[in-house]
């Protein structure tokens, strides 16, 4: 019953459209009047906690390292080099899609970031080409899915945080499944292109022009971040947030230095666009001290884990039972709250039915990850709705296939647990 109260009025107060961080407030008022668990005045204490952890830094420069991604350009050298080597295939520049999320992802962590980037590359270059609208936006809006799967990745230092598992472990679980999900968008598309005809000719003279040693050289810069990045966590050099401050640092040096696509001037407007989007995380994570705060206090944990006793559930079946609640969850909620808000709840009873707790924490952000291609909220959606001109609705049916395809990946991790524990545990250490 108590469960109930706090998330009836969650829930209750989103309905009435209030934002997730004020609904989130509310609903701990609500449950501290109504339980008799305390006074309001200790709220503002478990705020202050909810925002006192250091690794909560890296946050916002990951968020700025995607906007630097942005403007330096460092996805038009990357697709150039891939498209020497695929354009001679059939459906080249979906393949080099997918290839484009795969490498930018190690620098930037975030989707929306790195659907923006990529789609305002790609998407104008496969209307050129003859590509359906659809067929090309849909494309463009499922492969990020794959970057926050990967490391860097600003879901899983949320994981972290709520949870206190190793980022380092975090991040290298989500190597596997992040080339599977790719792997599972490839064989979607040449199923396509072979059964529905979506994929045009191939045109490799378009891409030949310049040496394959010229491109590399122009694009091993932007090739050595995510190197740099995934060695500084394999090595333990640095911390994350140290990490995500080089990987700003250095995105910096070669948008400024190396390029020269990124001027003085730009970058008063992109430190405020950071600083910004850094906010409304933190002022979530700050209401998330509440949340807690009113869980703890009244064994809200507790009744959830002798609720899952009660239905005597193995632990396949709580893992498959918790994917789907995740699933739907991710289809209202943005990520960010639903990790916040449903984590720290579920991650100890999925630990009492003997359910690795890295492989739950990779799998519950692959699950919301899918869900940004879910209506109602759908970001991926509406990012490549601005930048296609592909309609909400006919973009939604558009992803279908692959969607549907990174539910077969999703089932696979589930299953088979080593996917996601085998990397960290040979490089890190039981």
């Amino acid at each position: 019953m108590d469960v109930l109260i706090l998330f009836g009025a969650l829930f209750a107060f989103m309905a009435l459209g209030l934002s997730v961080w004020v609904s989130m407030g509310a609903a701990a008022l609500v449950a501290l009047a109504v339980l008799g668990l305390g006074d309001a005045t200790d709220l503002p204490t478990a705020m202050a906690d909810g925002v006192g952890n250091f690794e909560l830094l890296a946050i916002p420069f990951f968020i700025l390292t995607g906007e630097l991604l942005n403007r330096a350009g460092l996805t038009d050298r990357m697709v150039a080099l891939l498209m020497y080597f695929l354009g001679r295939f059939r459906g080249g520049l979906a393949y080099a899609t997918v290839g484009a999320n795969v490498g930018i992802s190690g620098v930037s962590g975030s989707a929306p970031a790195d659907a923006a980037a990529v789609s305002s590359v790609m998407l104008p270059a496969m209307r050129k080409e003859g590509y359906d609208a659809s067929y090309a936006a849909a494309i463009n809006a499922s492969a990020p899915v794959i970057g926050p799967v990967s490391p860097p990745s600003i879901p899983m230092i949320f994981v972290a945080l709520v949870t206190h598992l190793s980022v380092g472990k975090l991040f290298l679980g989500g190597v596997v499944p992040a080339l599977l999900l790719a792997a599972s968008m490839v064989v979607v598309i040449m199923w396509q292109g072979r059964r529905g005809g979506k994929l045009p000719e191939a045109r490799p003279d378009a891409y030949t022009a310049v040496s394959p040693l010229s491109l590399l050289g122009r694009a091993l810069p932007a090739l050595l971040a995510p190197l740099f990045l995934v060695v500084g966590i394999i090595t333990g050099f640095a911390t994350v947030t140290e990490i995500s401050i080089l990987a700003a640092t250095y995105v910096l040096f070669l948008g400024l230095v190396v390029y020269r696509t990124i001027t003085p001037s730009d970058l008063f407007p992109l430190f405020r666009r950071s600083a910004v989007n850094s906010a409304t995380i933190m002022v979530l994570f700050a209401v998330v001290g509440t949340f807690s705060y009113v869980l703890t206090v009244g064994g809200l944990s507790e009744n959830v884990t002798g609720l899952v006793e009660t239905l005597d559930v193995g632990p396949v079946a709580f893992l498959l039972l918790a994917m789907l609640f995740f699933l739907i969850v991710g289809m209202p909620m943005d990520a960010v709250p639903a990790i916040l808000i449903f984590l720290p709840i579920l991650l100890p009873v999925a630990e009492d039915l003997g359910i690795d707790p890295i492989h739950f924490g990779v799998l519950v952000v692959v699950n919301l990850m899918m869900g940004l291609l879910t209506w109602p909220v759908g970001a991926l959606l509406y990012v490549v709705t601005k930048t296609s001109g592909v309609p909400f609705g006919r973009l939604s049916v558009a992803v279908l296939p692959f969607f549907g395809a990174m539910l077969v990946v999703l089932l696979l991790l589930a299953l088979v647990p080593g996917l996601v524990t085998w990397l960290p545990g040979i490089l890190l250490g039981p």
